[in-house]
């Protein structure tokens, strides 16, 4: 097997949970960058350094320019019992070249192999042998990035709630800031803004890699998302709906007043909204 279009990457059980789900995505017209799928058997062949998946990768290097996003997608990732949200690692702003591309992969696949991700695949009954595929796209810049829910995550209201901040989405994932929150009813309304406390930002370094930037103070406490870019998220978020059904978690960027979808899951354990059980 060798490196595909991510558009191809549409077997789940060759690609992994997020190469699948973006491969659907792209299919159906959703802004999601380009880039290329990894399946499990070659990723592992990198990571033990086979030569022909060290020489294939050397190929796929040579159609990919710009500061690349290196991200996880194991076979049972992003499904609806188990999103693995911040198990794996994710290597951003990767220069591409042969030796940081298979870096990258190296360290995402022993990620995959680590303790706590071992423990976190007992804990949910899975396969105790991980099988990895990783997923190759182009990096965006963003001016600010976050996350998306279709349903509150806190107590199973219908309505959108979105977390955002500068710079990439980073930031917010990991819990470094405390974003700027947002309601959004399932027409469009916006039922709340709530400015969060952002003071760092994730930036690019030059010579790859990521860095954590000050933010000017003027900016922390300023909202990041205007009611143009709610509305274009409150868009993507019904378009997503349409898509895949049921509730949705998505991560997204704007740059340079585009947005993009970064990674599409289903929303686990949700709570129900009058009782508060989780389903």
């Amino acid at each position: 097997m060798k490196p595909v279009p991510l558009t191809d990457s549409i077997d789940e059980s060759r690609y992994g949970g997020k190469a699948a789900q973006l491969a659907a995505a792209i299919r159906a017209g959703l802004p999601v960058p380009g880039g290329v799928a990894l399946p499990v058997g070659f990723v592992e062949a990198v990571a033990t350094d086979k030569p022909d998946a060290i020489r294939r990768l050397e190929e796929s290097c040579a159609a990919l320019d710009s500061p690349l996003a290196v991200r996880s997608s194991a076979v049972g990732e992003d499904s609806e019992t188990a999103s693995f949200a911040g198990q794996h690692l994710t290597c951003l702003n990767v220069q591409p070249s042969l030796l940081a591309l298979a870096d990258a992969v190296r360290a995402i696949w022993r990620s995959a192999h680590s303790e706590s991700v071992l423990a976190y695949r007992q804990r949910l009954r899975l396969p105790s042998e991980p099988r990895i595929g990783v997923v190759i796209q182009k990096l965006v810049a963003a001016d600010c990035a976050g996350v998306l829910f279709t349903r509150n995550p806190s107590n199973g209201t219908d309505e959108i709630v979105i977390e955002a901040s500068w710079g990439l989405g980073e930031s917010v994932v990991a819990g470094l800031v405390t974003p700027d929150r947002f309601r959004v009813s399932g027409k469009g309304t916006v039922l709340e803004r709530t400015p969060g406390m952002k003071d760092i930002a994730i930036r690019l370094l030059p010579e790859g890699g990521t860095q954590e930037a000050e933010v000017p103070a003027e900016r922390v406490r300023a909202l990041c998302l205007d009611d143009v870019q709610l509305r274009e998220l409150h868009t993507l978020a019904t378009r997503c709906e349409r898509t895949f059904g049921g509730t949705q978690d998505l991560e997204w960027a704007f740059a340079g007043g585009t947005l993009y979808l970064l990674q599409r899951r289903a929303l686990t354990r949700v709570p129900n909204a009058e009782t508060g059980a989780r389903f």
